[in-house]
């Protein structure tokens, strides 16, 4: 079954090219489960005729199936790169496979890596006190362990 919901879902997603998929599963008891994001956001209708595609094209009298449609949730983690490009210039939170932790603005992103900057507090070079530094790193999207957006509310 799975190999057929997916057929069919990348069918429907070659309709409306702005939107992506980020998961998809068929549990043993035929619970459809496919999340999709979109490059300006999901709506309820893109839910809704992704949903429908799907139901139009499968039997239940062969195989009886429950199906949701989903998008990802706003503190879910990043896990397709058109999710970061369309996130530049938000803060995200960026655990790497290394163990290092890095909160701050995503200035870049492309197919094979992404740069953040942030600011830091550092001891001065000579004297006593603290200077406020930017600092940026730029890693390779195999080297992210998780990434999330951090939401403010203003």
């Amino acid at each position: 079954m799975l190999e057929n919901v997916e057929r069919l879902v990348n069918e429907i997603l070659d309709n409306n090219k702005s939107l992506f998929l980020i998961d998809l599963t068929v549990s043993k008891d035929n619970t459809i489960n496919i999340i999709i994001d979109g490059d300006s956001g999901v709506s309820l209708d893109d839910c809704i005729t992704v949903s429908r595609h799907i139901e139009g094209h499968l039997d239940r009298e062969k195989e009886d199936f429950s199906i949701e449609v989903s998008s990802p949730g706003a503190t879910a983690p990043l896990k397709n790169i058109r999710q970061f490009k369309k996130n530049i210039g938000r803060s995200l939170k960026v655990m790497f496979i290394n163990g290092e932790k890095v909160e701050g603005k995503l200035k870049n992103a492309d197919d094979e890596k992404l740069t953040l900057e942030w600011k830091a507090r550092e001891p001065k070079p000579v004297g006593k006190g603290k200077r406020t530094v930017v600092k940026t790193v730029e890693k390779p999207y195999s080297d992210i362990e998780e990434a999330k957006v951090i939401i403010k509310f203003n």
